[in-house]
């Protein structure tokens, strides 16, 4: 019987996987491995020529660690948090970049929640059912924009209070540059002066405007049995600004459907519970605004931004500016004192101490004002019935100028004040 024998014929050895051939050669021959000489053609230690002579394999494929490990107690503790709330894995993955300096793409971070059950677990329970996808249109620029409100959020204050608001939302259909704004109410007045200020802001006047059964625009809905019956106050401002008003069938928001997904990119403010003042939350909604008009948008390839220097050609020019100020909420002009406070219907309101000496326009808008400087808005007070209003923060700038104390002095001196010119004012008041 014959008994054949496997029989090495290449000896040839160029890298450590070659190394098994040796294996052999250490038990059953006389033939004596130079380890030392082989750790030195193939520059390693010794101990690996060992190792791999005796069959180690080195793994094809090795656990590395994820870009985002590091913010793994971060992520855990703000899906936690009962305050704040993160619909969407995106409104997370831009919270973190924003506030903790998160790096990688947003498809990225996606597959990494999902490697991670407790945090997956999170999303499928905050999940909505998808309707069907709206049949895709595109529009000629410059013929239609549509116009929504985001209603009725609730959001906590940094102070704890709770507060309801409405955000306003206006977008250009063909290059969908958006203009979102804050308001408490959703009155005729707020409505017509939010769309004069859009207007205003584009350049000009779009053909037709989509609405949806708002009872600031409809006196009666328009349903798929009835044309509605448009508020007639609403009709003369229409026709004051040359638009065609144009309003959905109720119950389907699909008409509007390219104002409908820039609204949930809204939800990202809910992240912000309980952490912002309501100038701090005006300020998000502008940064929010602002990032997603000159973002690329891979879904339309455009630049919003872009795209509305494209559309501005195609728009109606606007009424005059004696039309216009009907519709517009008056602003005033204010000086800011050397105290840093602006006088408005014989009651003093603070502002940033950097402002001294200039003068700032205001507006009473649902009973907040609102200050500007160069048209940025600056400062929101509650309007008051008290002389004198100091903002908290206000208050601490402008005794760092003036007190030589350390910081924590400082803001103890000015809660102490603050809290003395309250009960001064309100004792004042009551008289």
């Amino acid at each position: 019987m014959l008994i054949q024998e496997n029989i090495i014929t290449d000896l040839k050895i160029e890298s450590l996987e070659d190394l098994s051939k040796l294996k052999e050669f250490e038990g059953g021959s006389n033939l004596k491995i130079n380890k030392s000489e082989l750790a030195r053609k193939l520059r390693v230690d010794r101990r690996t020529v060992g190792k791999y002579v005796n069959g180690y394999k080195k793994p094809k494929t090795r656990e590395s660690k994820s870009q985002f490990d590091d913010y793994y107690d971060t992520i855990k503790e703000l899906l936690e948090n009962e305050d704040q709330v993160f619909a969407y894995k995106r409104v997370l993955c831009q919270y973190m970049k924003d506030n903790h300096s998160m790096p990688g793409a947003v498809s990225s971070f996606r597959r990494y929640i999902r490697q991670h059950e407790e945090f997956e677990e999170h999303f499928k329970k905050t999940a909505t059912t998808k309707s069907a996808a709206p049949l895709r249109y595109e529009t000629k620029a410059g013929k239609q924009a549509q116009v929504d409100w985001k209603e009725a959020i609730t959001f906590k204050l940094n102070t704890g209070a709770t507060i309801i608001i409405n955000i306003f939302v206006f977008l250009l259909s063909f290059s969908r540059f958006r203009i979102y704004r804050v308001s408490l109410t959703k009155t005729r007045d707020v409505l017509c002066h939010l769309l004069n200020d859009s207007f205003e802001m584009i350049g000009g006047v779009p053909e037709r405007i989509l609405f949806d059964n708002m009872k600031a625009v409809m006196d009666d809905s328009r349903t798929v049995y009835s044309k509605g019956r448009i508020n007639k106050e609403f009709e003369v401002f229409a026709s004051d600004y040359g638009f065609e008003i144009h309003p959905c069938i109720a119950g389907r928001p699909q008409t509007k459907a390219k104002v409908e997904s820039p609204m949930r990119i809204l939800d990202e403010i809910k992240a912000y519970n309980s952490k912002l003042s309501y100038e701090g939350l005006i300020k998000k909604i502008a940064e929010i605004n602002d990032r997603e008009n000159t973002r690329y948008h891979e879904s339309y390839q455009m630049h919003p931004v872009i795209g509305l220097k494209a559309e501005k050609d195609f728009l109606s020019p606007l009424p005059r500016a004696t039309i216009r100020s009907l519709y517009q909420i008056n602003t005033k002009r204010a000086l800011v004192n050397a105290s840093s406070l602006i006088s408005y219907k014989g009651n003093h309101y603070s502002v940033a101490p950097e402002h001294m000496g200039k003068h700032v326009q205001i507006q009473e808008l649902d009973e907040h004002l609102c200050i500007y400087y160069n048209k940025l808005l600056i400062t929101i007070h509650p309007v008051s019935d008290k002389k004198l209003n100091y903002l908290h923060e206000h208050y601490v700038k402008i005794a760092k100028l003036t007190l030589p104390f350390s910081d924590d002095k400082i803001e103890e001196i000015a809660k102490e004040n603050l809290e003395r010119i309250g009960k001064r004012y309100e004792h004042n008041n009551d008289a």
